[in-house]
């Protein structure tokens, strides 16, 4: 790829997602955007850069801003963190709101294995301190495809390999003619999917019990990081709680945050840990 070339798409990624994409990782470039490129019937990377500064296309733009964020997914993730939120963040967020209702809100969400997750455990292993209550999942992602995807509940099976039991497997997906695996009517039916830049606000979605973030900012330079941010702890009700990937931190991005006591990966508002540890 030339360097004009790469120039150009990576700073479309910085505009349109806040990916920072070094020179080194030039290849995932053309290998995120081969299906675009197939698909509109062009022959290089070249031509699609050409068609992008020469037509006033927005919704081209946007999918190929959306098609260089990594997808990487799968369900059950962090197992623990799932099960440490299932167990003990949300009946402790449902006994402090007091209104019999949760939202919980998967940002950057991609094609929705996590969300589903933790709609699976709420299935198979909900704790009594939640029976009775309304639970909310919403799964957001910028891509349209992905969000597409996800809203139907259809995984390949090298996908469904990623995380799940054969016992959770066959309990909660159905086998498609395709050989696709399609989620349970049930099972979508717990969640709520909408594509969502995370670079824009996210007002219109509403204020969350907790938001799961997870490796979402590592990709992202730092003045999108920080816009993220701003943009996630504003949507947290009081007392709620962000959730990142491991290795992923918050600091000198943020003074509203602070990491949560005794939950690493974990960040709630600033003076709220702190407050809870003198309670102790």
């Amino acid at each position: 790829m030339q360097d004009e070339v790469f120039s150009e798409l990576a700073d479309l990624a910085l505009k349109g997602s806040g990916q920072s994409i070094p020179k080194s990782k030039a290849y995932l470039i053309e290998a995120r955007l081969a299906p675009i490129a197939r698909r509109e019937g062009f022959g290089s990377m070249d031509d699609l850069v050409h068609c992008l500064k020469s037509r006033a296309n927005p919704a081209l733009i946007a999918e190929v801003a959306a098609a260089l964020v990594s997808k990487d997914t799968s369900f059950f993730r962090d197992r623990d963190t799932l099960r440490r939120v299932l167990e003990e963040v949300l009946p402790a967020r449902l006994k402090a709101g007091n209104t019999g209702r949760l939202k919980v809100w998967f940002a950057g969400g991609s094609t929705g294995q996590e969300a589903y997750s933790l709609a699976i455990l709420l299935e198979d292993e909900l704790p009594s301190a939640l029976r009775g209550a309304k639970i909310e999942i919403l799964s957001t992602d910028i891509c349209k495809v992905a969000t597409e995807q996800a809203r139907l509940g259809r995984y390949g099976h090298y996908d469904v390999q990623k995380g799940l039991s054969i016992h959770r497997l066959t309990k909660h997906f159905n086998r498609l003619e395709t050989g696709q695996w399609e989620a349970s009517e049930a099972l979508r039916g717990r969640v709520s999917f909408r594509q969502h830049n995370l670079l824009e606000s996210a007002a219109g979605l509403g204020k969350f019990d907790v938001i799961f973030c997870r490796n979402v900012l590592a990709g992202m330079a730092r003045s999108a990081r920080v816009s993220v941010v701003e943009s996630l702890s504003a949507q947290l009700v009081p007392g709620g709680m962000i959730l990142l990937g491991q290795g992923e931190g918050l600091i000198g991005l943020t003074d509203k945050l602070e990491p949560a006591r005794d939950f690493r990966g974990a960040w709630v508002a600033a003076g709220t840990a702190n407050a809870e540890a003198s309670a102790a």
